[in-house]
């Protein structure tokens, strides 16, 4: 064994439901712009299947005074979501649940600037009976 690990099948790994009820109790999120109909955290969200068009690309959306809660998904595009969530930073609060990965150019030029909590051991995303095959961090923005 080589120690390689295959990607995931998927990139939609849904919040934990202990970890984001601590994280909303501390911070009231208002806004879920990375999710779907079936995982979203927050009345307001956005998504693929949101009903609404204009709801569709939470990239797209503005995120202009809310409280945020961000479970991206963490394929190719995760870079994008975390340059959205530093440029709306400045107007909004941001919490993002992301895979641990500091070896990345997202993390060098967008996370390191603001608040990043590791998160001791691996979590179980959605539901599933065995743990995630990465760490994770909180990253925490607000300028």
């Amino acid at each position: 064994m080589n120690g390689y690990m295959p990607a995931s099948k998927t990139d939609d790994w849904a919040t934990p439901g202990d970890l984001f009820k601590r994280l909303n109790d501390i911070h009231g999120f208002t806004f879920d712009p990375a999710a779907s109909e079936s995982n979203r955290k927050c009345e307001k969200w956005c998504g693929l299947d949101h009903p609404q068009e204009s709801m569709r690309d939470g990239l797209a959306a503005s995120w202009f005074g809310e409280i945020v809660w961000v479970n991206p998904p963490y394929g190719r595009q995760i870079k994008d979501w975390v340059k959205k969530a530093h440029e709306e930073s400045w107007s909004a609060k941001i919490v993002m649940l992301l895979p641990a990965r500091t070896d990345t150019a997202w993390f060098h030029d967008y996370a390191i600037q603001h608040k990043v909590t590791f998160l001791r051991g691996r979590l179980k995303f959605g539901g599933q009976s065995v743990s995630a095959p990465f760490p994770s961090l909180l990253l925490e923005m607000r300028r």
